[in-house]
């Protein structure tokens, strides 16, 4: 596979087309010339005899769209978003939409053969990081193989940037492709997530897990965002969740992951109301749970995390308890969250609380090729 040229984020059309009346430009002329072109031409006949292959589909940058061309495709993806996970894709369409009016989203379109737009995808840097923001193409030319095009397109183009050193990717919607079909397969792992949902009404249910007099439960507030940057990076050291997320490896990539998901879309609507940390005697952040709102009646757990030393003290259980209790209350019915399917304790403690999965799906992660 050829490495991409050019500046990150650019792309040309991969389809080449020849629709020249002479000999092709090379043939030379005499004799030997007028025969193979003679045979050129009896070969391209007996081709029509064959069914014609499906037409290569155009890849073009996305910032030669507009917000108006994608909106039919913005709309099923919404609708899918619905169904699939009972999630309001609203506000993130609405980035996009911002976005891509600006000519400011790096991405490629998918074109079909009325050369409409059936499919995009996005990706954003993050000072050494690409990340793989979203693909989706509508149904009707839906295919493994134009989704994996989309992809390989997007991680050209992040690997061709020379300051990115890795990839991130998890899209819920996609499918969980093998590794020797991913683009750049040489450079690729693969995680395998469940996404996993509750019915709220059982959280009535939950029993009260009493903690020591050493930790007690405040509400979430804004100034906790430092010691809670502190607690994340303590919390997933040596973590699976670190390798498919290297925010979680440092305090400053812990502070950008916790300015995210309370000012950007990307895991539903930041709650504070059911979101909660326990601090210790010392005033240390001893464990979180942060939560958010995806739908008018679906509430999503963004983080649940608790200190090293507090493990197996049933401070997690009471944390989550405690948030679910809150998002019923909020008016929600369900509630929604997703797990590395490694992680055998957390998936325990879920289903002991209610949690089924109903999905799964594959982070990917690209390095090591500089």
């Amino acid at each position: 596979m050829d490495d991409a040229s050019g500046v990150a984020g650019s792309m040309d059309v991969i389809h080449v087309t020849n629709r020249g009346q002479g000999p092709p430009i090379g043939f030379r002329s005499g004799r030997f010339g007028r025969v193979a072109f003679a045979a050129l031409i009896y070969s391209s006949m007996a081709a029509l005899l064959e069914p014609l292959p499906p037409a290569s589909p155009d890849i073009r940058d996305l910032r030669m769209y507009s917000a108006s061309q994608l909106e039919p495709l913005l709309e099923e993806e919404l609708r899918e978003w619905q169904e699939a996970l009972d999630w309001d894709f609203t506000r993130s369409a609405d980035l996009v939409r911002r976005f891509v009016d600006l000519r400011a989203l790096n991405g490629a379109a998918l074109l079909n053969h009325n050369q409409a737009v059936s499919g995009y995808c996005y990706y954003v840097y993050e000072e050494h990081k690409g990340l793989v923001g979203d693909i989706y193409i509508r149904p009707a030319f839906r295919t493994s193989e134009n989704e994996l095009l989309l992809l390989e397109t997007a991680v050209r183009d992040m690997i061709a940037a020379p300051f990115v050193s890795r990839i991130e990717s998890q899209l819920m919607l996609s499918p969980m492709y093998p590794l020797y079909s991913l683009p750049y397969s040489e450079y690729v792992s693969a995680f395998e997530r469940d996404f996993m949902m509750a019915d709220l009404s059982a959280a009535r249910d939950l029993p009260l897990h009493q903690l020591s007099g050493t930790v007690r439960l405040d509400n979430w507030a804004d100034y906790h965002q430092e010691a809670a940057a502190l607690l994340i990076e303590e919390a997933y050291h040596t973590h699976i969740d670190s390798s498919i997320n290297d925010q979680y490896r440092t305090v400053t990539g812990a502070r950008r992951f916790l300015y995210n998901i309370i000012n950007y879309p990307g895991c539903g609507v930041f709650a504070p109301p059911a979101s909660l940390v326990a601090v210790n005697s010392f005033g240390v952040l001893a464990g979180l749970s942060l939560a958010s709102i995806v739908n008018d009646r679906t509430g999503h757990i963004t983080q649940i995390c608790v200190g090293p030393q507090f493990r197996g003290t049933g401070l997690g259980y009471e944390l989550m308890r405690r948030s679910l209790l809150r998002l019923l209350h909020a008016g929600c019915r369900r509630v929604s969250l997703t797990v590395t399917s490694s992680n055998k304790d957390a998936i325990r403690l879920y289903r002991r609380m209610g949690f089924k999965k109903v999905r799964q799906f594959h982070a990917y992660v690209w390095h090591g090729w500089r």
